[in-house]
C-alpha cells in the first residue's frame, strides 16, 4: 500500500509501533528525515519494512530518559526512502500519514513501544485541505517577517511566498525553535488553518508589543 492509498481510517492499522522524539515534528503529506542509530529503533525499523512500513512519531514529554512520558498525540508516517549505512545505521524519510491519539500503550516483547491508536479524531488528515480552510498568507507572513527581525534571522522570502501554504506551515513549526508544549500545541491543532493560527501566536510571542505575549502552556 502506498502513502496515497490510506482514503479511510480503516486503511490505518490497529497497532502501531511509535518513536519517541521531542522536536521531530511529523504531519500528514510532510516528509521527516531521519538517522537511526539505537538497536531498538534499527529493530523497529526492519519490522515496519517487512510490515506496514507505518512508524508513529510522538513527542517525549519527560519522565524516564530510557522510557520517556509519550504526548497523548502523534502523527504516524510511512518510511518511503530508507538507505543503510557502512557503520549500521538506517537513513529514512517518513512521509506524514495522518495523526492519531493514543488509547492504549500495549505490553509488548519488541524492544520498541507499541500503542493503539484512535485514528477517527484526525480522519480529515487523509483528505488535503480545501480552499476554504486554508489560512491567510498576508496574516501568517505579516507575524513570520516580525519574528525574522526581532530575532535578527535571515529568510529566502521568495521562496516563502512561493511556497504552497500546507508547506510553508509545515515548514515554519518544524523549524521555529519552539519548545516541546508549543510543538505539542502545533501537533494537535485540529485543522490546518487552526495550525497555521496557533503558529501566528507563537510567532509573535517573541515580538515586543503585540497581545501574544508570555509563554503557552
Amino acid at each position: 500500500m502506498s502513502a496515497g492509498d490510506y482514503r479511510k481510517t480503516s486503511d490505518l492499522p490497529g497497532t502501531l509501533a511509535v518513536f519517541p522524539l521531542p522536536g521531530a515534528l511529523l504531519f500528514p503529506r510532510w516528509p521527516l528525515p531521519l538517522n537511526i542509530f539505537e538497536p531498538r529503533y534499527l529493530n523497529m525499523v526492519d519490522d515496519a519494512m517487512s510490515g506496514t512500513r507505518l512508524i508513529g512519531m510522538v513527542q517525549a514529554m519527560g519522565g524516564d530518559k530510557a522510557r520517556p512520558d509519550l504526548a497523548m498525540v502523534g502523527c504516524a508516517g510511512r518510511i518511503t526512502s530508507y538507505s543503510e549505512t557502512d557503520d549500521g545505521r538506517y537513513l529514512i524519510t517518513l512521509t506524514g500519514i495522518a495523526r492519531f491519539g493514543i488509547a492504549q500503550e500495549l505490553h509488548v516483547m519488541t524492544p520498541y513501544r507499541q500503542v493503539t491508536p484512535d485514528w477517527e479524531p484526525f480522519a480529515g488528515d487523509l483528505v488535503s485541505a480545501t480552499d476554504v480552510s486554508l489560512p491567510s498568507r498576508e496574516k501568517l507572513l505579516g507575524a513570520l517577517r516580525a519574528y525574522v527581525e526581532i530575532n535578527q534571522m535571515h529568510a529566502d522570502w521568495s521562496a516563502v511566498e512561493e511556497a504552497p501554504i500546507e508547506t510553508l506551515v509545515n515548514a515554519l513549526c518544524s523549524g521555529c525553535p519552539f519548545t516541546t508544549m508549543e510543538k505539542q500545541a502545533l501537533i494537535e491543532a485540529p485543522t490546518l488553518k487552526a495550525r497555521a493560527e496557533t503558529l501566528i501566536t507563537l510567532l509573535k510571542m517573541d515580538v515586543p508589543g503585540n497581545d501574544a505575549g508570555g509563554t503557552m502552556q
